[in-house]
């Protein structure tokens, strides 16, 4: 995916979160940007990241932000169960 894609998809995901009454802040945009460019397969990568840009997220900051994605349907976690 490039640039420009990511982008759009960036749009698209704050326009669906502003639909439902979200503000979009400065700390939520940054997470939605690693989400979309970074592989990060847990809340601790996607933290991790995200504070070494801005060391004001915390950690619950994330979890709300994958909660509230996973909510609006916009993201989907999956538990994954080794051995399955």
């Amino acid at each position: 995916m490039n640039r420009g894609d990511d982008e759009m998809q960036e749009e698209l995901i704050i326009k669906k979160l502003r639909s439902r009454g979200c503000r979009i802040t400065k700390q939520r945009r940054l997470l939605i940007s690693i989400m979309l460019n970074d592989d990060c397969s847990c809340c601790k990568e996607i933290y991790y990241k995200a504070a070494a840009e801005d060391a004001t997220i915390g950690m619950a900051t994330v979890y709300r932000m994958v909660n509230l994605l996973e909510e609006a349907g916009i993201i989907n976690r999956k538990i994954h169960v080794a051995g399955e």
